[in-house]
């Protein structure tokens, strides 16, 4: 008789999210756990309140009766060793008080995210709740207020970073340990997220997205810091990482229900998870290239072909030839295999491609002269820039950002390859866009083909 397998189990830190339930599933309790899962923890959970709402709005809410509550939190510490707590909706003030309650008792880092108005603009939090919110910000280790919520909490609204220290300055004055102040509702070309502390004051800056589908971001990011929190964090290391997290959840939203859609709690999980296929298809690209001995492509530095996974947005996230292919005596290959983050240049070209089109995947950089300026006639959309304009960045991030909208710019729509004369120490070169694999291969194959005929 065979023996049975052992079991070989994990040990996840424990996470105790107590909020609202949200039908719509993109924010709230739903929210909570999904990103806490997503981000290596356990998510357990106490519903304070049961919300009939969708990406449209708030339908009606219904507090949870307090015994309930108590009796879901006590279920929940009596049981599991929790390493963090987060707070979301809580509703009424005997809901807060119960809470507060509880996180005086709770030797563990608490998040308390101040829900009081939910995206769509519906009201979650009674009128009289709000001075309730003063014990409960006493006990906490972060509290994550947007400027509608630091208004309330403070009586004025921040509407510029000194302003969101200053509101945070009166929150942490209240008791907290730290007050990430939530540029998402304060107008600009970027968001500017403030983290004060008694000691300091840190400022996170990034571009804003241009989206309407922010469903759930506030109970997603409180959710990440304080599974951050859990796996042993301090506070500057937990805002950043949420604050990142974040950014690529509404950069990849989830287009779901009539309305503006939800933020995507799991981006990291599909990213991870797309990965291997990525490698693969970089893999194929490089192995048709091969077989059609395409050393007509090949430029002095090399050719590389690199793959983005959906959701890449730094150059750790895309798969390319290590070490390129080159030409040898015998054919082309490649001279290591393919990994993540072994690109640099045209990683960086394709990524800020991306910030124009998400749905290109794949790009390769193939030589350029005056027989393949001629070959590319094949191809729609080719683009030429001139790089004697470039801007002398310290960062090729930026030169390549320069090179990606300069070439959208002159493109009727998005250029399929885009190439430049070169400039002084710079080799003249071709990069080839795709949004699919097979794609990439049809059009490094349209241009080799052009080559052959022309010889």
């Amino acid at each position: 008789m065979e023996d049975p397998r052992r079991s070989a189990p994990a040990d996840p830190p424990v996470v105790l999210t107590i909020a609202g339930s949200d039908s719509g599933g993109g924010a709230g309790i739903q929210a909570d756990i999904k990103t806490i899962e997503a981000l290596g923890a356990f998510a357990t959970s106490a519903i304070t309140n049961v919300t009939a709402q969708n990406t449209l709005g708030v339908a009606s809410t219904h507090p949870i009766p307090i015994e309930e509550i108590e009796g879901q939190i006590d279920a929940v510490v009596d049981d599991f060793d929790v390493r963090a707590i987060k707070t979301g909706m809580l509703g009424t003030r005997p809901i807060v008080e119960t809470v507060t309650e509880y996180a005086a008792d709770l030797a563990v880092p608490l998040v308390v995210d101040p829900v009081m108005v939910a995206a769509s603009g519906d009201r979650l939090l009674d009128a009289d709740a709000e001075a309730a919110y003063e014990g409960l910000i006493a006990e906490s280790t972060l509290v994550t207020p947007n400027a509608d919520e630091a208004a309330v909490l403070t009586g004025t609204k921040p509407d510029s970073t000194e302003s969101a220290h200053t509101a945070g300055r009166a929150i942490v004055a209240l008791g907290a340990d730290a007050v990430l102040v939530k540029g998402g509702h304060i107008p600009g070309d970027r968001v500017v997220d403030v983290l004060t502390t008694p000691e300091e004051e840190f400022v996170f800056e990034h571009p804003r997205i241009d989206t309407e589908a922010t469903h759930g971001s506030g109970c997603t990011l409180s959710s990440a810091i304080a599974t951050r929190f859990a796996h042993g964090d301090g506070i500057r290391d937990a805002v950043e990482y949420g604050i990142e997290f974040i950014e690529r959840a509404v950069r990849y939203p989830l287009d779901v229900g009539s309305g503006p859609g939800s933020v995507h709690h799991m981006v990291d999980v599909r990213e991870r998870a797309s990965r291997h296929s990525t490698s693969e298809a970089v893999e194929t690209v490089v192995e048709a290239l091969v077989d059609a001995d395409a050393g007509a492509l090949v430029p002095e530095v090399g050719l590389n072909v690199v793959g983005a996974t959906p959701y890449a947005e730094t150059v750790a996230q895309t798969a390319a030839v290590e070490g390129r292919i080159t030409r040898t005596e015998s054919g082309i290959r490649p001279n290591r295999g393919v990994r993540f983050g072994a690109s640099s240049h045209v990683a960086r070209f394709l990524l800020a491609a991306r910030e124009h089109d998400p749905s290109l995947r794949f790009a390769a950089n193939v030589r350029f002269g005056a027989d393949v300026e001629d070959a590319l006639s094949v191809l729609d959309d080719v683009v030429e820039i001139d790089r004697s304009n470039e801007p002398r960045p310290d960062e090729e991030a930026s030169t390549m950002g320069w090179a990606a909208s300069t070439a959208f710019r002159s493109a009727s729509g998005t250029p399929t390859a885009v190439f430049d004369r070169g400039d002084i120490g710079k080799e003249a070169m071709t990069r080839v866009l795709a949004p699919e694999m097979e794609t990439l291969i049809r059009r490094l194959r349209a241009l080799l083909f052009a080559l052959d005929e022309e010889r």
